[in-house]
């Protein structure tokens, strides 16, 4: 993520990172960065299906450690795609690397693929802690910094595009953030960590204007990709011997070419006067600077720069205080929608993929750890899916509309990304989009039900709280390929109960009252512990079975589908505990 090379030079340089101790404030933290940080860097298991329980406890304590310290958090998700499709070139590559990656990790070799849960475990976790959070429409990184700067409050982040942010209260990045090892007296936590500030990178090149940051991370290249013509632009400054001296680091040659450029943007006093010498060495006509050329290579750097232009005024900030108005940012296509759904989208019980359906008419299926030699664990789950995107098309007086919609899926083939037009298919229960929120449970329920083919009648002796997940087995039970083993099935049931006594067993739980005569809790405890003692931890695991990783990924599949479903129909049955 970020500005190519940046995290590097800035890490070499310590000068450029003051040591803080950190308490008593806000925090505005980018939500996608902390939880691959947290999962990615404490062993977590990725080839099995994910360790959803541990990271909810790893997440538990991270957040447990910022009340200690009286942290606020904020936490700030992205949403769906950026309508101006400007980085999803960026987004189609990454979805190819997890893809080989996914293969690797099922063949014992290293990799990083994040388990397609976890976001939602993120975000049930931050629910139930009651952590203000917001998902932003699409990309978050500006309005996080829109928001911070607003605050004068730190970000914490992996980010690097936040080294190019303007903030007075810093970036604080989540590789020097010490949560795990607080100091100080009780009453005077804080945690250790490192703050970079705009300030002490432009005085370390003689002053230089802050502005001129956002040139360099357009020139060297960011998510949104650098524009062609920067290239030759790089060729002809020849960064590598640009102003020996224009640092502190006198008569000494750049080290890298992020350096160079550094060097050389110093020496002007503006990025107006900067992007005036692009066009001069561009040859381009019609004007220079920001003005120049039409299409020319000057305007081009110019638009990127405006990535990270910071405006007074917050809609996150509006979110986070009483009101708690949706943002509704004018170009990330969801402007026009209702209330309730840009609410429900705005609380994170929206997933992305039903967000990029509706306002792309496109969907980016998370790859997983499975077998690439059989069709993608996503295929199990296509119908469900089919049904979201027939729901989403049903506004107004459109509802009913003879055409027929289709959403283009990116999904895996093989080792392969590949897009593929699926059809939307309105379930036969009749609802419109814009007054969803006014129908009853039970439409909405039934709709749910009759896309996963159950009866209502069969869930009667199901507590509430499990039902949606033994719907969804149901279901996989029908659909996958191949079809599931009854050894499968029953080590998914056993995973249930366990997971439902571990829950039960937690201290401080309180117990669910069921339709059926009262528990003997005692036994219930007795039956844990014994299942505890079966659990294969973590260093004592072996070998994939790829037949039954691949099983697996599909219900998992199921689940994430039929997640999207539940939420959009405004959750006519509740969330399972996903981290149990």
């Amino acid at each position: 993520m970020g500005v190519q090379g940046l995290t590097t030079f800035v890490e070499g340089n310590r000068h450029f990172l003051q040591d803080v101790r950190f308490r008593d404030s806000r925090l505005v933290i980018d939500g996608c960065s902390l939880y691959f940080r947290l999962y990615f860097n404490h062993g977590l298991d990725q080839q099995h299906g994910g360790d959803y329980d541990d990271f909810a406890r790893l997440l538990i304590r991270f957040l447990s450690a910022l009340a200690a310290c009286n942290i606020q958090p904020y936490v700030v998700l992205d949403g769906g795609i950026d309508p101006s499709d400007k980085k999803f070139h960026t987004l189609r590559q990454r979805l190819q690397s997890k893809i080989r990656e996914g293969d690797r990790i099922s063949h014992g070799s290293n990799g990083s693929v994040l388990p397609i849960l976890t976001r939602s475990v993120f975000i049930q976790i931050l629910i139930q802690r009651g952590v203000p959070l917001v998902q932003c429409p699409a990309e978050a990184d500006r309005e996080i910094a829109i928001l911070a700067h607003q605050w004068n409050c730190p970000v914490l982040t992996n980010d690097s595009d936040f080294y190019i942010f303007d903030l007075p209260g810093g970036y604080l990045p989540l590789s020097s953030f010490q949560w795990t090892n607080l100091n100080g007296k009780a009453s005077d936590r804080y945690i250790s960590a490192l703050r970079y500030t705009t300030n002490s990178l432009c005085h370390w090149f003689g002053g230089m204007n802050r502005e001129l940051l956002p040139l360099c991370a357009v020139l060297t290249g960011n998510d949104y990709g650098t524009p062609k013509d920067a290239e030759t632009l790089l060729s002809r400054l020849d960064v590598s011997t640009l102003g020996r001296g224009g640092s502190k680091g006198k008569g000494r040659a750049p080290t890298s070419r992020i350096e160079g450029l550094l060097v050389w943007l110093s020496s002007f006093s503006s990025s107006v006067e900067a992007l005036e010498e692009v066009s001069r060495l561009m040859g381009e006509e019609g004007g220079t600077g920001k003005r120049g050329q039409k299409g020319g290579l000057s305007s081009k750097l110019w638009a990127g720069m405006q990535e990270y232009s910071i405006t007074p005024q917050s809609s996150l900030a509006r979110w986070f205080s009483a009101g708690k108005r949706a943002p509704r940012l004018q170009a990330s296509g969801l402007a026009q929608l209702p209330e309730w759904l840009l609410q429900a989208a705005a609380q994170g019980l929206l997933p992305p993929f039903v967000v990029d359906a509706l306002v792309m008419r496109r969907a980016l299926l998370i790859p997983q750890v499975e077998n690439s030699k059989l069709p993608s664990s996503h295929c199990s789950a296509r119908t469900i899916r089919q049904a979201v995107y027939g729901i989403l098309q049903q506004r107004g007086q459109d509802n009913g509309s003879a055409a027929q919609i289709c959403v283009e899926e990116y999904d895996r083939l093989e080792l392969n990304l590949k897009k593929n037009e699926v059809e939307a298919h309105p379930p036969r229960t009749p609802v419109c989009l814009d007054t969803l929120n006014q129908a009853s449970v039970a439409v909405r329920l039934g709709v749910l039900l009759e896309v996963l083919g159950v009866k209502e009648s069969a869930l009667s002796t199901v507590p509430l709280h499990l039902r949606l997940a033994v719907t969804v087995t149901g279901f996989w039970l029908r659909e996958a390929t191949p079809t599931p083993s009854q050894h499968q099935l029953q080590a998914l049931v056993l995973g249930m109960v366990y997971g439902e006594l571990s829950w039960n067993n937690q201290p401080g739980a309180t117990h669910h009252h069921y339709a059926v005569p009262q528990l003997n809790w005692a036994a219930e405890r007795n039956v844990r512990a014994v299942l505890d003692q079966q659990r294969v931890r973590r260093g004592e695991r072996r070998g994939l079975d790829i037949g039954g990783a691949h099983s697996f990924s599909q219900w998992q599949a199921c689940l994430w589908s039929v997640l999207g479903l539940d939420e959009l129909l405004l959750l006519p049955l509740p969330e399972p505990r996903l981290s149990w």
